[in-house]
């Protein structure tokens, strides 16, 4: 798990646990590392996922759907690569079998492969990927931004200011920042596959500032 006093910690993580990992495929959601996804989990093969994933790390990937996944949904329509990694943090089992489950993201994984089918439910073997900095001089600056811009959302807002200047105060890694903001304020789906896939954090920094200024801008009119 992630080290709660560092957000900037790599999720432990084993070897064994990427080789054979569960996967959700769903069609239109993307677990940015540092986000929570409340899931109501229905099919029987994804209930006996939840099962299984409960009894083992608590560890599956959310992987989103290609277009056209409906020809194949009972199958196994392809996904995208490029998934969020997760932790069941909360469960709860219903009468007739289904479950309601909260997901935290923790890292970026990449689908190296799908594995034959042994279960019911689709397993992959994955990678951890890392950031990539490739702008280092930039990222002081750009981190330096973001938090200025929501700090100054946070005040426009007329709910959810003080949860938000919450996340800010836990902001300290500035990849991770990026991450815990978008997985708050974007919603388009498309743009959260985007940050997903993006590796370099001054990439993903600026992307979640130019969507809080246009968040901003739409509160407080800004100057053309």
């Amino acid at each position: 798990m992630i080290d709660a006093d560092d957000p900037c910690a790599e999720p432990t993580v084993t070897a064994d646990e990427l080789a054979r990992l569960p996967i959700f495929p769903l069609p239109n959601a993307v677990l940015l590392p540092g986000g929570v996804m409340p899931l109501h989990v229905f099919e029987p093969r994804y209930r006996e996922m939840v099962r299984d994933t409960l009894d083992g790390a608590g560890l599956l990937a959310i992987a989103r759907l290609r277009p056209g996944y409906q020809t194949d949904y009972h199958g196994r329509p392809p996904v995208h690569p490029q998934a969020g990694l997760g932790r069941i943090i909360a469960s709860e089992e219903t009468d007739d079998g289904r479950y309601l489950i909260v997901v935290r993201g923790l890292a970026r994984v990449e689908l190296a492969h799908e594995l034959p089918p042994e279960r019911s439910y689709r397993e992959v073997a994955a990678r951890l990927v890392p950031d990539v900095i490739t702008r280092p001089d930039a990222v002081k600056a750009a981190h330096a931004r973001l938090l200025a811009l929501c700090e100054r959302l946070s005040q426009a807002l007329d709910r959810g200011g003080d949860q938000l200047r919450s996340l800010l105060d836990s902001c300290s890694c500035p990849g991770a920042c990026a991450d815990a903001i978008a997985a708050a304020l974007v919603f388009d789906h498309d743009q959260r596959q985007d940050l997903l896939e993006r590796v370099d954090p001054v990439d993903r920094i600026e992307r979640v500032s130019e969507h809080v200024g246009k968040l901003l801008c739409e509160l407080v009119p800004c100057s053309s």
